[in-house]
């Protein structure tokens, strides 16, 4: 039996674990993914800020694999035949399975902003953004610097947060950080109370909010919706993610966005010996939002039912939790907690975070 993982998100990482505990004889496991590491993003606010170094965000994927007795292919897919169960790669190879498991997070397409390609700072993928941090900071720290972070979501008001509390930091005079959010308030998705909690600590740290949609990005300035310009420096992309590009054309069924759709057990609705989670994957009988934290709490039973598949046992349905606790870094040592309509503030949450952050890093981090 072939398993190939495809992807080494917060979910494998996961299995990755499980399969080294409890090996299935005779199994053939395959990781492939173009990242020997991967980033844990509820950390990726913090390195920003200065609060962890990089390496305490990171997960090496080759000892996980190496226990797992997988066999690591450092690549990406670029399409899938699912009638003979192959991947094709960027490379040109093809990986053969008897079971897929599909854990690559989701994308961001360049292209679809003009100027964004030359100009920008993608947040995705988090490996090639994290690299790239270092060299955004020494410019601040070498004089005035512009920053605008497009995308009014968690990502986008975390990261500008971050990056104002970090200029602030390292004595950055002139700087500014400006947050577009394409349109909405800040956190449209989020309860009044967390919206007004975030919008303080924003106004309290001087990142200026922007109700402004960018549509063109040049190596100086933004051109906004209206037709006016915002002079940029450096522009980080925090935008929704979209779905990879070699999952369309594909047979297998996919949500009005381009998202693998799966039901209870993890498994496609098209083919079941196909599963997926994290943000590559929708379910259609419980839709919830791309969060880190449902990747993160879909990867024991993925690995539980991907065994189960295996050996030929019942399967068991997977349920999202209907709420999640939410926990918003404000760039210094603060945070914001939520649950439902319960909210509160504090540098205690912050701890709290770190200390939850901090503990699912240390199952994977080695000494």
């Amino acid at each position: 039996m072939r398993l190939l993982l495809l992807g080494g998100g917060h979910a494998h990482v996961q299995v990755l674990q499980a399969f080294a505990q409890r090996p299935v004889p005779g199994l053939e496991l395959t990781l492939l993914t173009p990242y020997a590491q991967q980033v844990y993003s509820g950390m990726v606010p913090g390195v920003l800020a200065g609060h962890y170094r990089l390496d305490e965000a990171l997960i090496s994927l080759l000892p996980l694999a190496r226990e797992a007795g997988a066999r690591w292919l450092e690549d990406a897919a670029v399409g899938i035949d699912t009638q003979s169960r192959w991947v094709r790669t960027a490379q040109g190879t093809t990986v053969p399975y008897d079971v897929l498991a599909v854990d690559t997070g989701g994308v961001m397409q360049p292209d679809r902003l003009p100027g964004a390609q030359a100009h920008a700072l993608f947040v995705r993928p988090m490996e090639r953004f994290v690299q790239q941090l270092p060299g955004l900071i020494q410019r601040a720290a070498q004089g005035p610097l512009r920053v605008a972070v497009l995308g009014g979501g968690a990502a986008g008001v975390e990261l500008a947060m971050a990056l104002r509390f970090r200029l602030d930091a390292i004595a950055a005079v002139d700087t500014r950080v400006t947050l577009l959010t394409g349109g909405p308030e800040p956190l449209a998705n989020y309860t009044p109370g967390v919206q007004r909690r975030v919008q303080g600590a924003m106004a309290d740290l001087r990142v200026e909010v922007l109700q402004a949609r960018c549509i063109a990005i040049e190596s100086s300035r933004l051109q906004l919706h209206d037709g006016t310009w915002l002079a940029c420096d450096a522009c980080i992309v925090a935008t929704g993610a979209q779905a990879p590009a070699w999952l369309q054309g594909s047979p297998l069924a996919l949500d009005a966005n381009g998202f693998l759709l799966t039901g209870p057990t993890l498994q496609s609705v098209s083919h079941p010996d196909v599963f997926a989670a994290g943000d590559v994957a929708t379910r259609a009988d419980a839709p919830h939002a791309k969060s880190g934290v449902y990747a993160v709490r879909a990867g024991p039973p993925l690995a539980a039912n991907l065994r189960a598949f295996i050996e030929g046992r019942v399967m068991q349905p997977h349920t999202p939790q209907r709420r999640t606790l939410n926990l918003m870094a404000c760039g210094g040592r603060s945070a914001v907690a939520s649950w439902g309509p319960w909210s509160a503030q504090g540098a205690w949450v912050w701890r709290w975070k770190d200390h939850i952050d901090r503990a699912f890093m240390a199952r994977f981090q080695r000494a």
